[in-house]
């Protein structure tokens, strides 16, 4: 089946669904492994498929490289470690293709979910960034005052500076003026 959702999406979907059914995932051996991407329900009741016990496989893909957000869910249903698909009547394969159309609802609210989750991290960086322009800002804003006090302080001192001048240059011609006439 096809989804026009992204694959994690799917996945979590199909998990919620399992474990609404009852089921958790069983981690098994070979060629049906959760490290390849299957999902294994082994001896599982699903009575909207079938009314006796069987192994469910799932499995998870993105579709292709280019569409990244759309999915494909694959299910293999066993028994006896063999494929029930042709085995099954029109009626239970039907049934088997219902199931997976039925996933929809859920999907899309999986896909929901991510999108929120995806839109709360957007959130939290754009206020971690905020919280950092603001702290710039008042970093700055105390370097301003500082330059400010600074600028003011070099005035007050640049004044004192002239009128020590003053003073200076007044002592200087007071002392020139004691000097003695030399003819």
């Amino acid at each position: 089946m096809d989804y026009p959702y992204q694959p994690q999406a799917v996945e979590d979907a199909l998990v919620k669904k399992m474990e609404s059914l009852g089921y958790k995932v069983k981690e098994e051996k070979g060629m049906f492994n959760k490290d390849k991407g299957f999902r294994i329900y082994k001896a599982s009741y699903i009575t909207s498929i079938s009314s006796t016990s069987m192994d469910y496989v799932f499995k998870v893909e993105r579709k292709s490289r280019k569409e990244k957000d759309e999915a494909q869910l694959f299910m293999v249903v066993m028994k006896n470690d063999e494929n029930q698909f042709r085995n099954f009547d029109a009626l239970t394969g039907n049934n088997a293709k219902r199931f997976l159309n039925d996933l929809l609802p859920d999907v899309e609210a999986a896909d929901l979910e991510l999108k929120i989750l995806d839109q709360q991290d957007v959130v939290s960086k754009a206020e971690k960034k905020q919280k950092t322009l603001e702290s710039d800002l008042s970093d700055m804003e105390k370097r301003l005052k500082k330059l400010q006090d600074d600028i003011e302080q070099n005035k007050k001192d640049q004044e004192k500076q002239k009128q020590e001048i003053i003073n200076q240059r007044n002592a200087l011609d007071a002392l020139r003026g004691k000097r003695k006439a030399t003819i």
